[in-house]
């Protein structure tokens, strides 16, 4: 699938951190948070990303019963800029280590869409589009990167499903 014209890309990943946000288990993913987010928003392309309290989203719930379940939410104003601060910027360097700091979760965790150039998405429309994908697979409501016919560097990339970024 091709980019619609006057649409942005957006995207979801949940994780399920393997301890709360202050151990020492996860410590050096949550010092990195605000560099990385840092990378993110200095990047060609960028466009939006939620953010709780403390300038990132681990504080913003998914799920009241489960706080080490945490958002990534944001839009990109193509898919190759997404791409590229995916896979050639510090953020693959956290991407490639993800089985330390989260758990290996039973279903998809990522999920991208189409939004209308200027649209924010909210997180339930966000984790909705996740469970469609997650019902139905890829379709142009919500899809993975084979999805997208310009994404090319997941592929080299071997992005495999160990666990969320």
């Amino acid at each position: 699938m091709r980019q619609p014209d006057g649409y942005h890309l957006a995207e979801l990943n949940i994780a399920r951190l393997v301890a709360p946000v202050d151990d020492p288990r996860v410590a050096e993913f949550m010092d990195a948070l605000d560099r990385v987010n840092g990378i993110a928003e200095r990047s060609p392309g960028f466009v939006w990303r939620l953010t709780g309290d403390g300038d990132n989203a681990t504080d913003v719930p998914i799920a009241a019963e489960d706080p080490q379940l945490i958002p990534n939410l944001s839009v990109w104003s193509e898919v190759p800029a997404f791409e590229h601060f995916v896979w050639n910027t510090l953020h693959r360097k956290f991407y490639e280590r993800r089985a330390e700091w989260f758990e290996v979760l039973d279903k998809m965790h990522f999920v991208m869409w189409w939004v209308p150039a200027g649209t924010v998405p909210s997180l339930s429309d966000a984790m909705e589009r996740l469970t469609h994908l997650n019902t139905h697979g890829d379709s142009d409501y919500a899809f993975g990167w084979s999805h997208l016919k310009d994404a090319q560097l997941w592929r080299s990339h071997n992005c495999a499903q160990i666990a969320a970024e």
